[in-house]
């Protein structure tokens, strides 16, 4: 069941989960969407080496690793965007950072990260296959932003770059930890 603006602030309030900046405020203004909250852009960018003379290969080393080892990290500004190319791929992360904890005998809530209409028409992906924020997750939100549109694209921090879709949880769950919990890295993205 997905979680109503109303049902959003609510839960909020009663300290059920945390979107960090978001609690007491009007389910009907910004960043509230009917059944949504947009986030905003951090600060930082994780951008791949063009020139890296590797192969993925996932079984020798884990992903943060690789993009520990073959990225840079940039820091934006409003004065000094990141301007992504054409079909150039990024790292990034939401300003927000959220907790969805495993409450026992209550009931828990996990969400999804979605794209923006008004990016997607520019060609924007936000995300790729890995839209699930699970129960039990804490931090801010990793996001895979591609550019597959015509026209290079700023990416400016703050701006509204995704919507978060809450979601309640059928069942207790068991904590499963796993190696992407926190999506902690030595540059602070993956």
């Amino acid at each position: 069941m997905i979680l109503s603006n109303t049902e959003i602030v609510r839960c909020l309030g009663e300290g059920l989960f945390s979107i960090n900046s978001l609690a007491h405020q009007d389910p009907t203004r910004s960043p509230f969407n009917t059944s949504a909250v947009d986030l905003r852009l951090g600060n930082e960018i994780l951008v791949p080496e063009e020139e890296s003379p590797v192969q993925l290969d996932l079984r020798k080393s884990g992903i943060a690793k690789f993009w520990a080892k073959h990225s840079k990290a940039h820091e934006i500004t409003e004065q000094q965007p990141y301007s992504l190319g054409k079909g150039k791929l990024v790292l990034a992360k939401t300003l927000e950072s959220v907790s969805f904890p495993i409450l026992e005998e209550k009931i828990c809530y996990g969400a999804r990260v979605e794209g923006r209409s008004s990016l997607a028409r520019c060609g924007i992906l936000i995300h790729f296959t890995a839209p699930t924020i699970h129960a039990g997750f804490e931090g801010t939100i990793t996001l895979e932003i591609m550019n597959f549109g015509v026209n290079d694209f700023l990416l400016i921090p703050e701006m509204s770059i995704c919507q978060l879709i809450i979601e309640e949880v059928k069942g207790s769950p068991v904590d499963a930890p796993n190696q992407f919990k926190g999506q902690a890295s030595p540059a602070g993205v993956v």
